[in-house]
């Protein structure tokens, strides 16, 4: 039974920072690519990074530059560094694996996810 549990969420002020960190079990994650997506209020889910096994990623345009997703495979864990936050950064943060080695930035391509963590910047 894979589990993914985010950690790291909070309230920030604007170009603030926070990390966001996901612990996943019960499975081998090494050769998965690892991702994150959020979603506000109203809004449907939407990419933000991931990182494949190789260390290869990607990321959505709106946070490229102030984002930067990492893991370590040893720990089965995948981090998202968030700097410079804005406003419209505040979202339900979800971390999510896909049982595949190929990135996708797409929700429905992912087959695991966690609880979520909530972002919530002030302006």
């Amino acid at each position: 039974q894979v589990q993914l549990v985010e950690s790291g969420g909070g309230l920030v002020q604007t170009g603030g920072s926070l990390r966001l960190s996901c612990a996943a079990s019960g499975g081998t994650f090494s050769r998965m690519a690892m991702g994150w997506f959020r979603q506000a209020p109203g809004k449907e889910r939407e990419f933000v990074a991931v990182s494949r096994w190789s260390g290869i990623t990607n990321y959505a345009d709106s946070v490229r530059g102030r984002f930067t997703i990492s893991r370590d495979n040893a720990k089965n864990t995948v981090n998202l560094q968030m700097n410079s936050l804005k406003p419209e950064d505040t979202a339900v943060y979800y971390c999510a694996v896909r049982l595949s080695t190929v990135l996708a930035v797409t929700p429905q391509m992912y087959d695991y996810w966690g609880q979520g963590t909530q972002v919530t910047v002030s302006s």
